[in-house]
């Protein structure tokens, strides 16, 4: 059964004046796939990240994200697409119910559409006695998990996630991959960025990116052979720092 492409990715590249970030990679997305994409800092990932989520134009090379042209309709690419940052990008002054209303109008829901959400979301995340908090006073964990389901609010084809679990404890880290493989088992497609080693094994397949191309692109369990190494960490260390 051929596999449905959500992200197809040919030659893509940007320059900053005479510094090439990310030096013409190729790389595709299936629908409901997880998706990881490593690198360590400096290694082109974020910036690669901004063009395939509509905000940066590539210098050269092509980009279809849910079938739009990143270059010529980055638009339709947002509003494709769900996406929440590194850093918390819900409002602490706002109350659980009225970043849920804010976020879904900006999504283009309706009013019954966004109270639906409400009631769904904060069914969800079992949220009843403080749907009325401002997210402020929430957990680091909870903030996390609620960015991510509003991210997913205007049910998107693809959500990117750029190191969600940054700061977190294991036990939310854990919770939040599970809300991840639940979605992405409703077929959404998962891209997602991340610093842990141990969440690139979560993934179904892993790009690897040092210096601004991709170095690896495979399975956790083939990268793993590949390298002849146990863990995703150490395949990491022989790419990323020329580790033997």
């Amino acid at each position: 059964m051929t596999k449905e492409k959500i992200i197809s990715v040919t030659k893509l590249t940007k320059e900053f004046g005479s510094f090439t970030a990310v030096k013409s990679i190729s790389f595709e997305v299936y629908k409901g796939e997880i998706f990881g994409f490593l690198g360590a800092n400096g290694a082109g990932k974020t910036t690669a990240m901004k063009m395939l989520i509509g905000i940066s134009k590539p210098t050269s090379g092509e980009a279809l994200v849910a079938g739009f042209d990143v270059k010529t309709n980055s638009e339709m690419v947002k509003k494709s697409i769900g996406y929440m940052s590194q850093k918390f990008s819900l409002y602490d002054d706002l109350t659980i119910k009225e970043n849920i209303t804010f976020f879904g109008g900006i999504y283009g829901l309706s009013k019954t559409k966004i109270k639906q959400k409400t009631v769904e979301l904060v069914n969800e995340l079992a949220l009843h006695e403080v749907a009325d908090k401002v997210v402020g006073s929430l957990p680091l964990g909870w903030k996390q998990k609620l960015s991510f389901s509003v991210a997913l609010l205007h049910e998107p084809k693809i959500v990117f996630l750029d190191e969600p679990t940054g700061g977190v404890d294991p036990i939310t880290r854990r919770q939040f991959w599970e809300m991840i493989y639940a979605e992405a088992h409703k077929g959404t497609t998962i891209f997602v960025t991340t610093h842990y080693m141990d969440e690139a094994e979560y993934c179904d397949r892993v790009s690897i990116m040092v210096e601004g191309t991709i170095e690896a692109l495979d399975t956790p369990k083939n990268l793993k052979s590949k390298y002849n190494v146990t863990s995703m960490n150490e395949v990491f260390l022989k790419l990323a720092r020329n580790v033997e």
